[in-house]
């Protein structure tokens, strides 16, 4: 039996992870803000950036499945953490270039959860985690990286396009590709395929 699947986000990787996965679905943006959500939280999750994720994704799946109860809502979230920091996108190009020069030649984590939700209800939920340890680089070496990919370093949490240039600037990754594109899709067919939804 096969439902029909709602993708609860825009982001445009996600969006080409499930198509190239050969999933038929349609995007709908959730309303979540999701810097409310964190403020909400209790310290222990507030400070658990995996923690973060899947509530985020839950909270977007419950919320489109309240527009669209007869569908199977996919709801994602990537929280990104260095040490006890966690890491939001940045507003502007002087906060991506704060980003980057904070991850130089260290090692950070990225988890990517979903969650999916049907008729009000998460039948199932999934996080993933990467590390990820960047080369040692200089603020005159960030500047010309952020120059040249311009405006698109703001689209992602850590400042970085990791499916295009952004990959030089890795010593190592640790992890599925997919996590660090924001949905891990191994899993996510896995769970559909259990839950009879393709």
């Amino acid at each position: 039996m096969s439902k029909s699947i709602i993708l609860a986000s825009s982001s445009l990787s996600r969006i080409k992870i499930m198509r190239n996965a050969g999933i038929p679905f349609t995007s709908v943006k959730p309303n979540v803000d999701e810097r409310e959500v964190e403020k909400s939280l209790d310290l222990s999750d507030r400070t658990n950036s995996e923690r973060i994720a899947l509530i985020l994704a839950e909270k977007k799946a419950l919320e489109v499945s309240s527009r669209y109860p007869q569908y199977v809502i996919v709801g994602c979230d990537q929280t990104m953490s260095l040490g006890n920091c966690i890491y939001h996108k940045p507003k502007n190009m002087i906060e991506a270039e704060q980003s980057l020069l904070s991850l130089s030649g260290k090692t950070h984590r990225l988890g990517s959860a979903y969650v999916l939700a049907s008729n009000g209800k998460v039948l199932r939920r999934h996080i993933s985690i990467a590390q990820l340890t960047m080369y040692n680089f200089s603020r005159e070496f960030v500047k010309c990286y952020l120059k040249k990919i311009g405006k698109k370093s703001l689209l992602s949490i850590g400042s970085y396009q990791i499916d295009k240039e952004g990959i030089q600037l890795f010593r190592s990754i640790k992890g599925s590709y997919f996590t660090v594109v924001g949905l891990p899709i191994m899993e996510l067919i896995n769970d559909l395929k259990k839950e009879n939804i393709i």
